[in-house]
C-alpha cells in the first residue's frame, strides 16, 4: 500500500536507499525526460489520476491557468515506473523536483509499487496538495475541456497534453473515461 506520509518538501525530502523507481501518471509516461534502466507498467494503490491541477506555468499562466493531472486520493492508478541506477537517482530526483514542483502544487511521495510482472517496489511519485490553491478539485467534462482548449503555458499547448496522455494510456491499454470524455470535447 501506498506511504503517503511521508509527503515533505523536496529540499527535506529523503530518496529511498538503492536504485530509484520513479511512477509517472501524465506526462511523465511519454515524456519522463531523465534516463532509466528499465520501465514498466505499473499500479499505485491508494491514489488515482484526475485532471485536477490548475497549471500556472507548463499548460498555462496564473492569470489563464490549464489543467493537467494530479494523484489524488483513493482508488488506484496505472501508470509507468522507471527504475533509475542508484548513482543516477539523485540527479533524477533534482530534475524531476524541478519540472514537478515550479509552484508547490505537487509533493513527492514514497510509495510502494505493483510492477506488471508482480514485483513490489518502493518508489517515488509527486501527489497533489489539496490545500494549494492551484487544486482544481472534481470538474466537469466541459468546463475541462473549455479550459484545455484556451490554455498554453511555457510546455506547450494544455490541449496537446491531455491528447498525449490519453493516447499513451490507450497504447497501455488503459481507460480514463474522464480524461477521453475531455480528449474527445477538443
Amino acid at each position: 500500500m501506498s506511504d503517503l506520509t511521508n509527503d515533505r518538501p523536496a529540499s527535506g525530502f529523503t530518496l529511498p536507499d538503492g536504485d530509484l523507481w520513479i511512477f509517472g501518471y501524465g506526462s511523465l509516461m511519454w515524456r519522463p525526460g531523465f534516463e532509466h534502466v528499465e520501465q514498466h507498467r505499473a499500479m499505485l494503490p491508494g491514489r488515482h489520476r484526475r485532471l485536477c491541477v490548475w497549471s500556472w506555468y507548463h499548460r498555462g499562466l496564473q492569470h489563464a491557468p490549464g489543467l493537467v493531472m494530479g494523484l489524488d486520493r483513493g482508488g488506484s492508478c496505472i501508470g509507468s515506473a522507471f527504475r533509475v541506477p542508484a548513482r543516477e537517482a539523485p540527479g533524477a530526483f533534482e530534475y524531476l523536483a524541478a519540472r514537478e514542483m515550479v509552484t508547490p502544487v505537487y509533493r513527492p511521495s514514497r510509495v510502494t509499487l505493483r510492477l506488471q510482472d508482480g514485483r513490489r517496489v518502493d518508489g517515488v511519485t509527486f501527489t497533489v496538495d489539496r490545500t494549494n490553491p492551484q487544486y482544481a478539485g472534481r470538474l466537469t467534462v466541459e468546463t475541462a475541456a473549455d479550459t484545455v482548449r484556451r490554455s498554453e503555458g511555457h510546455s506547450g499547448h494544455n490541449a496537446d497534453y491531455v491528447r498525449e496522455t490519453v493516447a499513451q494510456l490507450r497504447r497501455m491499454a488503459v481507460r480514463d473515461p474522464f480524461l477521453e470524455a475531455v480528449a474527445a470535447a477538443l
